[in-house]
């Protein structure tokens, strides 16, 4: 990917700090970076289980996209190994439950995507006990993790913030009212980075009016957020508003609509879900993230296949969970998206289909945009 200037914006980022930890972008085996390795579990000739465990479903992100990633990935690398999968549904509780049950039925390789990274250590240390591995996916699980990969998620935050400051400077002082921020869930080590990344870009520069750190990344709780800030600053005088992710910013986008915030109101988002790229075609987001989740779920099922068969886990640099031990991490750079160049990334990446997202109520706005 090349770095380029669209609308203003920088859309393929570079690599800066990781949960802390300065990185690059690349694929599991790469020899820079930290390494970690350990017994063998099992042979690529005879397979082995391996766990996933996925986060919740509300995104769209998970069902459609890495897990069928993950396990064709796995497949193609280890044909006789059998991926057994589960979905937390936005449970800590369910998820560690699910831990304990693939680990008695003989799973000897996780890759976890944390619903609370906290609440989920133990789950990890006990894992490890019995002689398992873990690879933390996307979220960066507590405990004692094998290795680690996802994006550089204190740069998400910055492009976000930079994109929106642009947007409002566009439209005049950007002091000269206040914004919103709906933050991520207070669990989820990401949406501290987002929002620390937002903040260091905003902060000095805007007046944030009212902000809040969103439960499970509720679109019904972010709207009911927002709804109650637009009251109480004014739905007139609001002139930006920071969302962390793209389901969020639907119940936002409806919150603004229904307080009467100013049409064209800059409004972020992340993940590049189909209904954000429609409302950026629409005019009612201005912007979202796109994180290109084959080359995660590549590395995610490279580093599951290395640890099960007794092989170092090479990452591009390392992070630190809390658990006292450098993990490897392989941490690959997220991509702005505007109106201006929505055919160039996730059309052209495959990642939605020009019919997919150009239904009758946003043909025009495509064709504007140069999408058929």
């Amino acid at each position: 990917m090349r770095a380029q200037v669209i609308g203003g914006v920088l859309v393929v980022l570079g690599l800066a700090v990781a949960c802390g930890t300065a990185g690059q972008s690349g694929q599991a085996g790469n020899t820079q970076g930290g390494t970690a390795s350990a017994s063998a579990i099992g042979t690529v000739e005879q397979g082995f289980k391996i766990g996933l465990l996925l986060p919740e479903s509300k995104t769209a992100r998970y069902e459609k996209f890495d897990r069928p990633y993950i396990t064709n990935d796995i497949k193609a690398l280890c044909p006789k190994c059998e991926v057994v999968y589960n979905n937390a549904n936005q449970d800590p509780n369910q998820q560690q439950q699910q831990v304990d049950s693939m680990l008695t039925n003989g799973v000897k390789v996780l890759i976890l995507d944390a619903v609370d990274a906290k609440a989920v250590a133990s789950s990890v240390a006990k894992a490890k006990s019995q002689g398992a591995m873990v690879i933390a996916y996307d979220r960066l699980a507590g405990g004692p993790v094998d290795g680690y990969t996802s994006f550089d998620n204190l740069q998400v935050g910055k492009a976000q913030g930079q994109a929106l400051l642009d947007a409002i400077k566009a439209g005049g002082d950007p002091k000269r009212g206040p914004i919103v921020m709906v933050n991520g869930s207070p669990t989820d080590p990401n949406a501290a980075d987002f929002k620390k990344g937002a903040h260091s870009v905003l902060d000095g520069q805007v007046t944030i009016g009212k902000e809040y750190d969103t439960p499970d990344w509720s679109p019904d709780q972010a709207n009911t957020e927002a709804a109650g800030a637009f009251t109480a600053l004014g739905a007139s005088n609001v002139i930006g508003v920071y969302a962390a992710n793209d389901g969020m910013a639907g119940g936002i986008a409806r919150a603004m609509q229904n307080a009467g915030v100013k049409p064209g109101t800059p409004l972020t988002g992340q993940d590049a879900e189909l209904a954000a790229i429609q409302r950026i075609l629409l005019g009612t987001q201005t912007m979202t993230i796109y994180k290109p989740i084959q080359p995660e779920a590549k590395n995610a099922a490279q580093m599951a296949i290395d640890v099960g068969t007794g092989k170092s886990i090479k990452g591009t640099t390392t992070v630190d969970n809390g658990s006292g031990k450098p993990v490897p991490a392989q941490i690959i750079a997220p991509i702005v998206v505007t109106k201006d160049n929505i055919k160039d990334t996730v059309v052209k990446d495959g990642f939605w289909k020009a019919a997919e997202i150009c239904t009758p109520a946003v043909k025009a706005a495509c064709d504007a945009a140069g999408i058929s």
